[in-house]
């Protein structure tokens, strides 16, 4: 297992000095979100501010995009990491999609089937140089003029990684990407029976050679007072998430189903304030690792035993000296952050 860090854009759009801490303290990886801000721009600024950091959009939405935009910013990002970039992609709800960014939805299983088989077309007409003839359903790309091209960069496309929380979004992305992302919502019980099996019938059972990544939310403090605060913010952010039916079936898995409606209900009703207190100790627990700074390590790598990389994220952020001491805590586990492959290697032109 390897262990990343969520990059925060709470307050800047810019995370270099995040992404050269969380290298230097000795994290495997970094993860940006597209939630305020545009995950490619601060992703690129990361990867110049690094050279050993594993760098992934966790994620981007692929619906607000197209194909072709997200092949040009997916390969110049691989080539700006020197190979170590991953492309991490999402659909977010059809809300989102429709009326915030204006674009079309339907049947989002098979439209992100064929956007992942879009965007490794592109990819292989650039890297053989055959015509790019690709005609889908929802999208077609025939047109590449040599001048418009980019100039190879000899890592090889990116790692495709989706995410979902349906099983059927689970499934298709077992079979047709490399890699999944775990939504920081679920917990280990929705994880063991809902996800793992669906990326199993996806890919036919093994899933060597596959990267599952889990979001881990995050509730730490170096003494008691700041491990007190966060445990708030982290209920706050476990409400919110309840509160989206998108997220019911997640919570109803550790038989929280019932706290998810009423968290829906409240709302609707604008009752924000309240959602908070209507996440226990067991929910808490359930979704999140809460534990002192020095433990969280070895009670991430207890917890996941299927995961290749997780990704820690801290609801509200972290300050350099907790990013610090995590750092060295998942280094005295040992094989949990050892130095391993990041499949970054140029290849041969």
């Amino acid at each position: 297992m390897q262990l990343d860090l969520a990059l925060p854009l709470a307050a800047s759009v810019d995370p270099r000095e995040a992404a050269r801490r969380a290298e230097e303290a000795g994290f495997a990886g970094g993860w940006v979100s597209e939630v305020a801000h545009d995950p490619f721009v601060a992703l690129g600024l990361a990867a110049s501010a690094t050279s050993r950091l594993a760098l992934g959009s966790g994620v981007a939405i692929a619906f607000a995009r197209n194909p072709m935009s997200v092949a040009v910013q997916a390969d110049d990002l691989r080539a700006l990491s020197g190979g170590r970039f991953r492309l991490g992609l999402g659909t977010q709800v059809s809300a989102h999609v429709t009326r915030r960014f204006g674009m079309p939805w339907s049947r989002p299983v098979a439209r992100m089937r064929e956007f992942v088989a879009a965007l490794r077309a592109i990819w292989a007409a650039w890297d053989d140089g055959a015509a790019l003839d690709f005609r889908g359903e929802f999208t077609s790309h025939t047109l590449m003029p040599p001048a418009f091209v980019p100039a190879r960069h000899g890592f090889g496309p990116p790692p495709v990684l989706l995410a979902g929380v349906g099983p059927r979004m689970t499934e298709m992305a077992g079979a047709v990407a490399d890699g999944f992302i775990a939504h920081a919502a679920c917990g280990p019980t929705y994880l063991r029976e809902v996800t793992l099996p669906a990326l199993r019938r996806g890919r036919g059972e093994a899933l060597d050679g596959f990267e599952l990544v889990v979001t881990q939310m995050l509730a730490t403090g170096r003494d008691e007072g700041e491990l007190a605060a966060a445990r708030e913010r982290v209920r706050a952010e476990i409400a919110f998430y309840g509160s989206t039916p998108a997220y019911r079936d997640v919570f109803a898995a550790s038989g929280h189903g019932a706290v998810a409606d009423r968290l829906h209900r409240l709302s609707r009703e604008g009752r924000w304030s309240e959602m908070a207190g209507l996440v226990d100790d067991g929910l808490l627990r359930e979704v999140a690792v809460v534990a002192p700074a020095g433990e969280v390590a070895a009670a991430v790598r207890d917890r996941h035993p299927d995961a290749d990389r997780v990704s820690l994220y801290a609801p509200g952020g972290l300050g350099p000296e907790l990013v610090a001491e995590l750092g060295a805590a998942a280094r005295a586990v040992g094989p949990a952050v050892e130095e391993l492959e990041l499949g970054h290697e140029r290849k041969e032109e």
